[in-house]
């Protein structure tokens, strides 16, 4: 009798300490690299001086990976990659761990400011060729085609973008 007592004593002490299914799932799964996401950018609305739109990673692999949280996003430009402005200001929100399948997107809500809300001297404003997208984790960027108008001053934060959340 005492044996089955301090058998199930063990048991619930292990159920409290074991991991859910899922959680263990997704730590098993390999970050995604630019291998497997391809980024694109998509407008959904305007208003106010601000475009609003999102960036979207697309599982392009045979296999599922993992990401989540933030990635970097800014404007590049002079045909060649080179940034123009500051770097987009992160909009505090939930981060997340997300298993990515194959097919599957995740998004993160992009917000910019028009840089002709900002006076020519302060803004030194400057042709846009598109976005640099860095995945969450990752140090190679990549180019998203977006053409517009961004400021060379970096104190002007005309981009600000969110945690990546399953679209």
């Amino acid at each position: 009798m005492r044996i089955h007592h301090i058998a199930a004593v063990l048991g619930v002490l292990a159920a409290g300490l074991t991991v859910p299914a899922s959680a263990a799932t997704a730590a098993a799964v390999a970050p995604c690299t630019n291998a497997e996401l391809r980024a694109s950018y998509h407008a959904t609305d305007a208003g106010m001086s601000h475009q609003f739109g999102r960036i979207v990673l697309r599982n392009v692999s045979d296999h599922a990976c993992r990401t989540g949280g933030y990635g970097g996003l800014s404007y590049v430009g002079g045909g060649d990659g080179t940034q123009i402005g500051a770097a987009a200001d992160r909009v505090p929100g939930r981060v997340r761990s997300i298993v990515v399948h194959p097919g599957e997107k995740v998004v993160s809500a992009v917000s910019e400011t028009d840089a002709t809300v900002y006076p020519r001297r302060e803004c030194r404003r400057a042709h846009v060729d598109g976005f640099r997208v860095y995945l969450p984790n990752e140090t190679a960027s990549q180019f998203v085609a977006h053409p517009t108008t961004g400021c060379r001053n970096e104190r002007v934060h005309l981009l600000s973008h969110k945690a990546y959340r399953r679209a």
